[in-house]
């Protein structure tokens, strides 16, 4: 017969925070990839990049001491460590049986496999967040009158969400999503209806247009993401930061990644495009391991598609192909002149870019990876009480940041085109 225990001793014992981590690495293929280091405790990060090398080399003679090239090398500084939190609430009533407990069979039935839902969507958002910055979807077609907003990417919606939809000459706004029409809009792309209440009627969001880059956002994010690939690799000029925390790219070459033009691709050539880009790293990039080839799903369709049709100028790598339940799939594909290369599609990554990875070159600095929330007397989860009954609170939350600490050994492809 099912036990009865308290809600607080089924979590230490069901859904341990080392399992969630697990979980976590196991489901994000980022985050599975980088370095971890948990000792940020909060505070300020400083982060070492290498500024100059020796390169003192004289023939014939040599280099008066006077005259020596010497490493150097630069701190750059995170001010404030980035957060993210996700929320649930479970009913009481829901977990109980009759005699008021909460009995082992309901718990192991219904809390850890919603949990572990929410934890996939957990990763969606911060996985989307740390490669291509604050926005999670933006517009393609106008917001119109009647609420209905069409996006590039619907799957990332969800009835009920809270969102911020943006644009350049809007006043942020408040939404909740009231509907979601996967396969709809002029697009077929995907088209959601906002409210500006959870469960209220549409609202006018004509305001927002495809001409201003409307664009939606998880609450809180344009204000305090993490800082993402995207704009660490990109150049000013092509849409990324100035700086790389604190320190101006354009100062040191071992700041800048490889800028790879890719307003030229299509989906007839983007395989062709990708190991050109390749060979401009080979030729600009400083050293590092071979690069993984991340990219968006549509692309790594379309690269499939060209392996299909142009087996002479490609050649893939015997059981190469890989394919993850978590969302992502991966193959090594060689060139004719000799080049390999694994190509990684993910489901979180956007596409506007295409990034050239060294793995060993990047971090992910946190104070220990996700954490649920603990109140001072070891409880945790929060107790709500309501006319409707009593509910339980649980807080996750993930404080770090990703770090490029090598930006000269990546690239990225950028200005890819719609097709």
């Amino acid at each position: 017969m099912s036990t009865s225990r308290s809600f607080q001793s089924m979590l230490n014992e069901y859904l341990p925070l080392d399992l969630l981590n697990n979980e976590w690495q196991k489901r994000d293929y980022v985050y599975q990839k980088v370095t971890k280091k948990d000792n940020w405790k909060g505070g300020s990060l400083v982060v070492p990049f290498e500024g100059q090398q020796a390169s003192s080399v004289e023939f014939g003679q040599l280099a008066a001491d006077t005259d020596v090239s010497q490493d150097d090398f630069i701190r750059g500084t995170i001010s404030t460590q980035p957060e993210v939190w996700a929320t649930m609430k479970f009913n009481h009533r829901d977990l109980m049986e009759h005699d008021g407990k909460i009995p082992e069979s309901t718990f192991l039935r219904i809390l850890p496999n919603r949990v572990n839902t929410m934890m996939d969507y957990f990763k969606m958002a911060a996985s989307v967040n740390m490669l291509n910055g604050p926005h999670f979807a933006k517009a393609t077609v106008d917001g119109t009158a009647g609420g209905v907003l069409e996006v590039d990417r619907v799957d990332r919606f969800q009835l009920s969400q809270k969102v911020i939809l943006d644009d350049s000459n809007s006043a942020p706004g408040t939404y909740y999503v009231i509907a979601i029409d996967v396969n709809g809009g002029s697009l077929l792309s995907g088209a959601v209806t906002l409210s500006a209440t959870r469960g209220g009627a549409a609202a006018d969001i004509s305001a927002y247009t495809v001409a201003q880059a409307a664009k939606v956002y998880h609450p809180g994010a344009q204000t305090g993401s993490f800082t993402s690939l995207e704009s660490q690799l990109l150049s000013a000029a092509n849409g990324g930061t100035s700086a790389l925390f604190g320190q101006t790219k354009t100062a040191y070459q071992f700041l800048q990644a490889v800028q790879i033009d890719g307003s030229a691709v299509s989906a007839s050539n983007i395989l062709q495009k990708i190991f050109d880009g390749y060979t401009r790293r080979m030729i600009l990039g400083k050293g590092g391991q071979a690069p993984e080839v991340l990219m968006s799903f549509k692309h790594f369709g379309s690269c499939m598609k060209l392996l299909e049709t142009q087996k002479g100028a490609f050649n893939v790598v015997p059981n190469s192909r890989k394919t993850s339940v978590y969302g992502w799939d991966t193959i090594e594909v060689g060139s004719v002149s000799g080049q390999m290369l694994k190509l990684v599609g993910i489901q979180e990554k956007s596409d506007d870019t295409i990034m050239y990875l060294d793995w060993e070159g990047i971090s992910f600095y946190s104070n220990g990876g996700i954490k649920r929330r603990t109140a001072p007397d070891g409880k945790q989860y929060f107790e709500l009480r309501a006319t409707t009954g009593y509910s339980y609170v649980l807080d996750h939350c993930l404080f770090g940041d990703i770090v490029c600490e090598r930006p000269a050994s990546q690239a990225i492809m950028f200005g890819i085109p719609a097709y």
